[in-house]
């Protein structure tokens, strides 16, 4: 995993879009500070499955769920939503 500056990074993003394309992960900081990463597309840690799953439990979480009769646009008018 290699560490990048921001500004250097702004002057080399071609490269660094290559290299993470290649399949090497950047680290970009800003003051010593992490802050994003250029990851492979197909980089270890983002399960597809799981996360079609997570969706797919949420929509029967919320199946059947009302507003008990309120108007969504009430409810933003009021600063609720």
């Amino acid at each position: 995993m290699k560490e990048i500056g921001a500004f250097e990074a702004k002057t080399k993003l071609g490269q660094l879009l290559d290299r993470a394309e290649a399949g090497e992960e950047i680290v970009i900081t800003r003051r010593g500070k992490v802050v994003a990463r250029l990851v492979p597309p197909d980089a270890p840690g983002v399960d597809r499955d799981r996360a079609r799953n997570a969706a797919r439990g949420l929509r029967a979480i919320r199946k059947g769920v009302t507003l008990g009769g309120l108007k969504i646009k009430d409810l933003i008018s009021e600063g609720r939503l």
